[in-house]
């Protein structure tokens, strides 16, 4: 099993600026490597490139440029590489499958913020100093760096992360262990039911409310955002001391709401997985359910647009991402692994339509956003209990079928 880990660094003034260097050459080499890649193609032919011919030149590279790429560790640039490679990987699946291209772009050094070393012990060492009381990380080119190591590593480090984000430096580790003991058993079973009102609504009738983490926070942000908006825009080594501040302002209000988000969504999980044997959810597009709406053209004013209710569904769109719900279930899917449970993902569609007593499915049977009422036989009961015992039905039979 393979577990991430995430620990804040405490590099000095002289590792700090070595940090940097080493994004900064690297984002060098992974813009050398797209232009490559763009120039064999528009002028050689249509000459594609791979990964392997590229990973070849790193030597005649690191040779021509010591000074920059040659003191940083082969496998971290070969990583680099990698990195491009996946991204036209994935520009070539999304022009198959008939999705938005979206070709790789260039990248700044304010937005290269990601180093990975493969393999523990090759241009990097976790733990290097294990005799001493505080941990620290070696990196080639940048030396030990004190880290706050906030718990325990259990199993054998695989590989080894730099991430910059705003002024901190983070280490993310992956270690494989093998599979940890199972929680007991509980016999209970649960169905949930992901909402904007209520975070989620479960089949016994519990309801975990919404914090609305980016919401409490837009007026901050948005004050913030104003303030920042009135430096112009110049590179980060030309920025004043108070611009430099406003652009931290920003950031540190951004990474204290995706903190809180995933705070709330890692204790929902966790009591959802102590409590529960089986857990069913819905297997929720969330790609597709936050798209723009598509464009009107008015057939008798050749030019203008009908109202397609982008607004409205902008205001949905907002609400969808401050709930975090894929962050929520990939967390769930990864304690329910560690805890021996079993996670289900159903079809959602008629959820909250289907009556659970006599199973009459028809539009009406929700009236109200939270009402439930169905007009076959009368139950009555909240829209989102309602969709809870239909996703945990669904779910259990799902289960059956598997195991059958």
């Amino acid at each position: 099993m393979i577990r991430a880990y995430k620990f804040l660094m405490r590099p000095t003034v002289s590792q700090q600026a070595a940090l940097v260097e080493m994004l900064r050459d690297h984002c060098s080499l992974y813009n050398g490597a797209l232009q490559e890649r763009r120039d064999a193609y528009r002028h050689a032919s249509k000459t594609s490139i791979k990964y392997g011919q590229q990973s070849a030149q790193l030597k005649d590279i690191r040779a021509f440029d010591p000074d920059c790429q040659g003191r940083w560790s082969f496998s971290s640039q070969q990583a680099t590489l990698r990195r491009l490679d996946k991204a036209f990987a994935a520009f070539f699946r999304r022009i198959k499958s008939g999705d938005t291209p979206g070709y790789p772009r260039f990248r700044g050094v304010n937005w290269f913020d990601t180093v990975d070393f493969p393999k523990d012990g090759d241009g990097c060492r976790w733990d290097s100093t294990p005799h001493e009381p505080v941990t620290r990380v070696r990196f080639q080119g940048v030396g030990h760096v004190k880290v706050n190591q906030h718990r325990s590593v259990a199993g054998k480090v695989r590989t080894v992360s730099v991430k910059r984000e705003g002024k901190r430096w983070y280490v993310i580790l992956t270690a494989e262990h093998n599979d940890p003991e199972p929680l007991p058993a509980t016999g209970s079973v649960v169905g949930i039911d992901m909402g904007i009102a209520n975070f989620l609504a479960d089949s016994e009738g519990k309801f975990v409310p919404n914090p609305r983490h980016g919401r409490n926070a837009a007026s901050k942000l948005e004050a913030a955002q104003r303030a920042l908006a009135r430096f112009p825009r110049v590179r980060r080594d030309k920025r004043t001391a108070n611009h430099q501040r406003a652009v931290q302002r920003v950031t540190d209000l951004h990474r204290k709401v995706r903190r809180q988000r995933l705070d709330h969504a890692h204790k929902t999980a966790l009591d959802l997985v102590r409590e529960h044997d089986f857990i069913a959810h819905e297997d929720l597009k969330i790609r597709n359910m936050i798209k723009t709406p598509a464009a009107r053209p008015n057939p008798d004013q050749p030019g203008s647009f009908l109202s397609n209710g982008a607004r409205a569904k902008a205001g949905l769109n907002r609400s969808i991402t401050d709930a975090g719900w894929g962050v929520f279930l990939t967390i769930l899917h990864a304690k329910a692994e560690s805890a021996g449970r079993d996670v289900i993902a159903v079809d959602p569609r008629n959820t909250s339509r289907r009556c659970p007593q006599c199973g009459h499915t028809a539009m009406e049977n929700r009236p109200t956003q939270e009402k439930f009422h169905c007009t076959e036989c009368g139950h009555q009961a909240h829209a989102d209990t309602v969709g809870a015992l239909n996703v945990l039905r669904a779910g259990l039979v799902r289960r059956e079928a598997q195991t059958a």
